[in-house]
């Protein structure tokens, strides 16, 4: 069956692959948090990369799908704009809220007058809560004799980086509204032909070895790879044998680090679609559950630091135990009590915003005359 023969309704597993992707990035950092090295992660050596950068990875590739889906049905930036700001805001706010005034006040060793008055204290909090000029990782005090020293939360790195990435789609569909007869047939091929640059840079820049140059454009292959599958879907077919070959060969690659991660550019986008979509059955039964992941994902990394503040010298099956736990809690309170509200705003907040703007355009193009009542 063709890809865009499950895209009609939601019944899919993103869900439960966003959740096994949150916990992915939970364990990897668990090494790291726990010993104290970013190298920590066996798969660091035997793959060239971490349980934790692939899970990352089908984050950007299942955002870029999703993202764009939505905004090729709805066709308005204005609700695209408001979709994104209403899933990652809110729930980022309270956990900048939590961690500032909570977790940092706790664990400092600097007097609350000094945490307070401390420009680190504002930096972080403003950085890390606007995002896009990136973010900060150390409160004054705080965690500075952890064995992974200062960093209150290093998950939030990827946040700039998926931003970036939602305000290039969006804008080049906005530039694109000046052919609009063209409109849709442009975006297509720009965003398709932008993909396959990308990943040919992508995989010229691994060869090359030059890794941290590539650590952006990996996420923009990745993030548009996801959004060309959603434009080509009435192209593609999931098949189960082109699945296990892909598969297979990705298995067998394993065996060579430059090998696997060419297959693994190439295959895993394919692979992550097919999991989505065409196993069923009971697995589909999480969707009732909820959307834990991105709780998972903002609230892991201080909690895991906690972890080893309180309990000096934790191994890391027992971080990954507890942090699990206390995470998971974090997550479906965020979820159930905040962010799953926060998205039904997006009507009204949609409106209002057309409301504005109609009344600006009006002061500009009509300024002697009042609008009607």
């Amino acid at each position: 069956m063709r890809l865009s023969d499950f895209t009609q309704n939601r019944d899919n597993n993103f869900n439960l692959i966003r959740i096994a992707a949150a916990y992915a990035v939970l364990v990897t950092h668990s090494f790291a948090i726990a010993i104290g090295s970013d190298d920590a992660e066996p798969f660091r050596h035997t793959l060239g990369m971490t349980i934790g950068s692939i899970a990352v990875d089908i984050f950007f590739l299942t955002s870029g799908f999703l993202v764009t889906a939505s905004l090729l049905t709805r066709q308005s930036a204005i609700e695209f704009v408001w979709a994104r700001v209403l899933r990652i805001f809110p729930a980022l706010l309270v956990m900048l809220l939590l961690t500032v005034l909570g977790l940092g006040l706790f664990f400092t060793t600097v007097s609350w007058p000094a945490y307070f008055a401390d420009p680190k204290t504002h930096t972080y909090f403003l950085k890390c809560l606007t995002l896009f000029s990136g973010v900060r990782y150390e409160l004054p005090g705080v965690f500075e004799s952890n064995p992974y020293k200062r960093a209150v939360n290093g998950s939030l790195w990827t946040m700039p980086n998926e931003l970036k990435m939602y305000a290039i789609l969006v804008l080049i569909w906005v530039s694109l509204s000046l052919t609009a007869r063209f409109r849709l047939k442009s975006f297509k091929i720009t965003i398709v032909s932008g993909t396959l640059l990308a990943g040919l840079f992508v995989i010229l820049g691994h060869l090359n070895k030059t890794p941290e140059g590539d650590a952006f454009l990996k996420l923009f292959f990745m993030f548009f790879s996801g959004a060309s599958f959603y434009i080509l879907k009435d192209r593609i077919i999931l098949s189960r044998t082109v699945f296990y070959i892909f598969l297979a060969a990705l298995i067998l690659a394993t065996f060579n680090k430059n090998i696997f991660f060419i297959v693994y550019v190439t295959t895993l986008t394919y692979i992550l679609f097919f999991v989505a979509y065409v196993p069923s059955g009971f697995i589909r039964a999480y969707n009732r559950l909820g959307d834990y992941s991105y709780g998972v994902y903002l609230y892991a990394f201080p909690v895991q630091q906690s972890t080893a503040a309180l309990l000096p010298g934790v191994s890391v099956l027992t971080m990954v135990i507890i942090s699990s736990v206390v995470t998971l809690l974090f997550a479906m309170l965020s979820w159930h009590f905040l962010e799953k509200h926060s998205l039904k705003l997006k009507g009204h907040s949609v409106n209002y915003t057309i409301k504005i703007l109609k009344a600006i355009s009006y002061v500009i193009f009509f300024p002697k005359r009042s609008p009607e009542r």
